[in-house]
């Protein structure tokens, strides 16, 4: 059994002993927590918290506990259902809340779950405050409220109606162009509400040709729900025997989008935010801010414009803290993450399908075109699994030691720049893992620079 505490949030595996899980005390722990953290640190009006969830089976039970306990707090809650992460954010801005919790593990396999915490902002909490909330959880640091206080519970189930309103009438996305290139959209939804929520998207934007796969909301992923291509062998499938123009794939909780080209092959996650950046800076040219693990794309197609790219942490609360610092018009993350400030600061696969089909329908390209028209890089993705006596923070040490001679970033992991390359080491944020990822001109030229790596901290260690 896991249970991570990151700037991520809550995240565990479902069952199991108290704390070595997420289990219903862990659930109830943490709730209770971050509300004894929002009354200390909220100053607004407002005594609602939104709760939204994916399709997860273990969904329901969760949301219930959390809702339970944000009652018992004294909190009202504004329950919003099976939503995205994205709609979640959204609601919380609407109904002036004075915070969040989406209840998703994004990526993670069936087993997991976990508390996604917003502030009143519909933002993620930062690292000080997430620790803060560990805090009050690990010394019992709060107080139920008593009978004459405890909060309400308000349902609203229409927001996912009014993310999609919010989509299509974004000034950048052309819904007439759209409609009139009369496109084939093949959507796999991984049996979450990206299913729900993408093709009525779809709809909205005037496409008449859908084709839904694993789109019934069930919770029961039908392949192992992180969008990367190795899972994705069923839509590349039906992508390469029928005369579908573009493919979609969402996570469970859809704030990363991954396209597949006409012809089957991956159009590759880190292109996701490339391309759409390209389209939103050749309209509205500013500054971009991408992660310290995605690719240099975004770089140059940023310069291209005449545009300042920044690099951040990686972390959406670190990414979006950069792009507020510098006034960025786009950024994200190379796992298929845009964040479209347009709209609001959050990862979004809405956001993201209605930009490229705009960009189809305006450019006329195929999907192959288009990634044939950017900058042509490969990222390899390795990891190592950690145990308990490895010493990551040593391993990361004596790697930068290593490489001094080379441009190092230290303020995420390890980031080594190469003239032609790079690689970047990291603990992950969601996984008892390493992360490696790193980049050049071709696949096996990334590969065998992160294999490298493996064999330089494996004589580390």
């Amino acid at each position: 059994m896991s249970l991570i505490k990151s700037i991520s949030g809550i995240r565990g595996t479902i069952g199991g002993p108290v704390g070595e899980g997420l289990s219903g005390v862990d659930v109830v722990k943490f709730t209770a927590a971050y509300a004894a953290f929002i009354r200390k640190s909220y100053k607004g009006q407002s005594n609602s918290i939104v709760v939204g969830r994916d399709a997860r089976i273990s969904g329901p039970m969760v949301s219930h506990l959390v809702v339970g306990t944000l009652l018992s707090m004294g909190f009202d809650v504004i329950n919003i259902g099976m939503a995205t992460t994205p709609t979640t954010e959204l609601a919380v801005t609407s109904e002036n809340a004075c915070g969040g919790i989406i209840i998703t593990a994004s990526h993670n396999p069936i087993q997991w779950n976990a508390l996604k915490l917003l502030n009143s902002h519909g933002e993620f909490l930062n690292d000080a405050e997430g620790k803060e909330v560990i805090r009050i959880a690990d010394e019992g640091d709060y107080e139920f409220a008593g009978v004459m206080e405890l909060g309400k519970e308000y349902v609203n189930d229409a927001y996912i109606l009014h993310h999609v309103d919010a989509v299509k009438n974004l000034p950048l996305v052309d819904v007439e162009a759209i409609r009139k290139a009369d496109f084939t959209v093949a959507v796999d939804a991984v049996n979450s509400i990206g299913g729900v929520v993408i093709p009525q998207l779809l709809r909205a934007l005037g496409v008449r040709n859908i084709i839904e796969l694993n789109c019934e909301a069930t919770g029961h992923f039908a392949h192992t729900p992180e969008p990367i291509p190795q899972n994705l062998t069923q839509i590349a499938g039906v992508m390469r025997d029928s005369t579908a123009d573009v493919g979609f794939v969402v996570d469970p909780d859809v704030d990363r989008l991954a396209i597949v080209m006409e012809n089957g092959e991956m159009f590759v996650e880190e292109n996701t935010l490339v391309a759409v950046a390209d389209y939103v800076l050749a309209h509205t040219p500013g500054a971009t801010v991408s992660n310290l693990s995605s690719s240099r794309g975004l770089r140059d197609v940023t310069e291209k414009h005449g545009c300042t790219y920044s690099a951040a942490a990686v972390g959406e609360v670190n990414v979006v803290t950069k792009m507020k610092e510098v006034g960025a018009v786009i950024g994200g993350e190379g796992n298929g993450g845009i964040i479209y400030p347009e709209i609001h600061y959050g990862r979004d696969a809405l956001v993201g399908v209605a930009l490229f089909l705009t960009l189809m329908a305006k450019s006329g390209k195929k999907v192959s075109e288009i990634k044939a028209g950017l900058p042509q890089y490969a990222i390899a993705k390795n990891k190592i699994e950690l145990t308990p006596d490895i010493d990551v923070d040593a391993i990361l040490e004596a790697v930068k030691k290593k490489y001094a001679d080379q441009k190092v970033t230290d303020i995420d992991g390890v980031k080594i720049d190469f003239p032609d390359c790079w690689v970047h080491l990291r603990k992950s944020n969601t996984e008892p893992i390493i992360r490696i990822y790193s980049e050049a001109e071709t696949m096996d030229k990334a590969d065998s620079l992160g294999r490298d790596m493996i064999s330089v901290i494996e004589s580390i260690k």
